[in-house]
């Protein structure tokens, strides 16, 4: 990022398998953050369909090209203001993923599959859906970002590979249910997003934009309370919980270089060290203890 970036978090309340009623919600949402002057509008992860879909997955699920009627009419509304919306995609072969995809200007620019389908607790996802095999940073009007969904954000590596693939920007879409109670009136999941976003930010020297959903479906409460971390891993901003809200944060690239100067943490990282340590590892070559 060289200059200042208004972005529009959509902590939005899909409408569970209603394609054409979440379209129409993201068109209208859309519209008023380009008004507001942002430059990208983030919606959470599976935004177009809902979350628990189950047997409903093969309904909704469409290819992630400009033939899909619903990522046609975004691509005409990303003339001016980019998007980020998320879906059951559907390949050639008929396979289907969690994925959240980049528009701009008219065009894909990105779609990233969900790496890690979850398959634990109340969750299900990978009788449904299979899993991503890439993580990839890539290019923007605002600059080189990441993006990654949910459950990726729960393993290391997918934020860190982003941030080696030169990634200055990260950006982290969930569909997150509340779960537990850390504190009279904060959920337990909260508290852990709130404390990964903070970290991860913090570690990479990168901001980082949290962009959750809220509602309810089969049972399930989300908590909202999408956020953002600076590059000094420091919450900046805040949705509200539970409540649909479109939230304008301002990022300011100076804070970043600033974080970075003072903790090069990112100069000297080793990953040829991880790589080959990685190498021996998943070849079997554990240190004994």
């Amino acid at each position: 990022m060289s200059a200042s970036v208004k972005i529009a978090l959509a902590q939005s309340k899909p409408a569970l398998g209603n394609v054409a009623a979440n379209l129409a919600a993201h068109l209208a949402w859309v519209a008023e953050a380009r008004q507001a002057g942002a430059q990208v509008i983030v919606f959470p992860e599976l935004s177009l369909t809902g979350y628990y879909l189950q047997d409903l997955v093969h309904d909704v699920a469409m290819p992630a090209t400009p033939e899909a009627p619903a990522l046609a009419a975004l691509l005409a509304a990303s003339a001016e203001i980019d998007i980020v919306c998320g879906f059951v995609e559907r390949d050639a072969r008929e396979r289907l993923f969690i994925a959240s995809a980049w528009l701009s200007a008219g065009r894909i620019v990105h779609v990233h599959r969900k790496v890690y389908p979850v398959t634990y607790g109340m969750f299900d996802d990978a009788r449904f859906v299979g899993a991503g095999q890439q993580v990839r940073a890539f290019d923007t009007r605002l600059g080189r970002v990441g993006l990654f969904v949910c459950e990726d954000g729960w393993h290391l590596p997918v934020p860190y590979l982003l941030w080696q693939d030169g990634a200055d920007l990260l950006f982290w879409v969930n569909a997150s249910p509340g779960r537990g109670l850390d504190e009279p009136g904060r959920l337990g999941s909260q508290h852990w997003a709130e404390t990964l976003v903070g970290a991860y930010a913090g570690l990479l020297t990168t901001p980082l934009v949290f962009v959750n959903r809220v509602g309810y479906e089969d049972g399930a409460s989300f908590w909202g309370g999408s956020m953002l971390a600076d590059a000094n891993g420091a919450i900046v901003a805040r949705a509200p919980t539970f409540d649909e809200a479109l939230t304008f944060i301002q990022l300011d690239p100076a804070e970043t270089r600033r974080a970075r100067a003072r903790l090069p943490l990112l100069r000297d990282e080793r990953a040829d060290l991880t790589l080959r340590e990685l190498t021996r590892i998943t070849r079997g070559g554990v240190s004994p203890a």
